[in-house]
């Protein structure tokens, strides 16, 4: 199977051949030829064309080409559509479509700018595809900074740290503890790079002494705690829907959001607003 498209590519013309690649035909032939030659040169080779106007393979209204090649081969994979906005945010700049759209951009652009050979461009974009892949399908939910605090304050500082209870602490604490909240408030990231950058601190020392200020928590323990008495303080407050909630909350999507809210109250979220509602008619009876 060939298949053929217009030559200079960065973000669908290599999308779209990793996926046929990985999901289609994985000994496809791709073929990159100036826009002007592509319906000719498919006719000449038998070959398919897509992302270009007036074929099948291409954009629809917002909708990328990758878009269009989920639909026709009708490829359910979750991953695949986790990529898919990423894909084409990128491909449209409308970065607003994931998060991460831009920064697909930026690393196509660098490569396409980097590499010359459109077929050299192909090869290591697949690697990249690749690695999207297996964030979409795996990793999605990982956190770089978080996982390194934990372990550190868990594994080597727990006994230590229990033994400071009770002592005064330091003037950063306060501002430390306000510099958390007012993120979490606004629905904001926040690293331990950040706000070490932020009070002046060494990142390794604010690590290890944070849990004994804060709860006996870890920095990535204490957000998710914070965040979930927002949620707490919105379900019981507000008509927002837990979708809504779980944005407005820092979360990444709901199930994420429901995951982590059961392990910290013992209920789903939607749960625990139906108790709370029946709670408020058994006041007023």
């Amino acid at each position: 199977m060939k298949w053929i498209t217009r030559e200079r590519p960065k973000i669908d013309r290599i999308a779209c051949p990793w996926l046929i690649r990985r999901f289609i035909e994985p000994q496809a032939e791709i073929i990159y030829v100036p826009e002007a030659q592509v319906k000719t040169q498919a006719e000449a080779l038998g070959a398919i064309p897509f992302d270009i106007a007036g074929v099948e393979f291409t954009h629809y209204e917002n909708r990328s080409t990758f878009d269009y090649f989920l639909q026709k081969y009708d490829l359910k994979d979750p991953a695949l559509h986790i990529m898919a906005p990423i894909i084409r945010g990128a491909d449209t700049d409308d970065h607003s479509a994931a998060s991460q759209a831009s920064g697909l951009w930026a690393i196509a652009a660098g490569m396409a700018f980097n590499i010359k050979d459109d077929h050299e461009l192909l090869e290591k974009g697949m690697m990249i595809y690749d690695a999207l892949y297996s964030w979409a399908k795996h990793l999605r939910h990982e956190k770089h900074t978080q996982n390194a605090s934990e372990n550190l304050l868990l594994q080597v500082f727990k006994d230590h740290l229990k033994k400071q209870k009770g002592k005064r602490s330091p003037a950063w604490v306060t501002e430390l503890g306000a510099l958390i909240q007012d993120h979490i408030d606004t629905n904001l990231a926040l690293s331990l790079k950040e706000i070490s950058e932020g009070l002046d601190l060494n990142p390794a020392y604010l690590s290890r002494e944070f849990s004994k200020h804060f709860d006996d928590l870890s920095f990535g323990e204490y957000i998710r705690k914070l965040r979930i008495d927002k949620a707490i303080q919105l379900l019981e407050t507000s008509d927002s829907t837990l979708s809504e909630i779980a944005y407005l909350t820092g979360f990444s999507d709901q199930s994420h959001f429901t995951r982590i809210f059961k392990k910290f109250t013992g209920k789903n979220p939607s749960i625990y607003r139906k108790n709370v509602l029946k709670s408020k008619e058994n006041t007023k009876g």
